[in-house]
């Protein structure tokens, strides 16, 4: 499967620990019906073994209603469990390997906090681009902010796409319109509502107005 810059107007980062009272699977799913159109698995304490179980969960929804369904960090996770991707961060795997590894219809997201590691991730195979934080994070509290202004460079550098992660909220998208971005990550935002629906219908129309 590949990308599309449409697939990352809402793209959605897994939060089990924020959840209410329902499954994982369930709310990833209120999560597309309500618009979300990627979906992230995010899980740093679990074994290769436990994740894939849980992957092969969400495939079963991601691919149901045709949304990309992505794994964070282990790439060799993702490719046994059957994801149609991975999103690594600066100090995991290179792109360039994974790419090597995995092939062509394998996407592989990349997360960039200057123009140089933008391009880096271009040139070495990403097919999209996490930028952030461009909000203080609950998620990533040490998180180095990225301004507006360094937003709108990173994304103007490449050409592949480039969503925008870290603190997003409905309400402070529209600090970030027109900044390049082809959409929005989010985690606490839509994981920790108490609808996830609704939260998800609310983030994808904030995330339209802010293109």
């Amino acid at each position: 499967m590949n990308i599309e810059r449409k697939d990352l107007l809402l793209y959605a980062v897994t939060d089990r620990n924020c959840l209410h009272g329902i499954s994982l699977e369930d709310a990833v799913e209120q999560a597309i019906l309500g618009g979300a159109t990627c979906i992230q698995l995010r899980e740093k304490a679990v074994d290769e073994g436990e994740l894939i179980n849980k992957a092969k969960k969400l495939i079963e929804v991601c691919h149901r209603y045709n949304v990309p369904f992505i794994i964070n960090d282990d790439y060799e996770a993702a490719l046994k469990c059957g994801a149609d991707g991975v999103h690594v961060g600066i100090e995991d795997a290179p792109v360039a390997e994974i790419r090597r590894i995995a092939g062509r219809n394998f996407i592989i997201g990349a997360t960039a906090k200057t123009i140089e590691q933008a391009r880096l991730a271009e040139s070495s195979g990403a097919d999209y681009l996490g930028v952030g934080a461009v909000f203080p994070s609950p998620t990533k509290k040490n998180a180095l902010r990225i301004t507006p202004e360094l937003l709108k460079e990173i994304c103007g550098s490449v050409s592949i796409p480039a969503v925008a992660i870290g603190g997003i909220t409905a309400e402070n998208v529209k600090a970030i319109a027109g900044c390049g971005q082809s959409g929005i990550a989010v985690v606490s935002a839509l994981f920790g509502a108490e609808d996830v629906r609704a939260a998800a219908e609310k983030l994808a129309e904030a995330a339209k107005a802010a293109l």
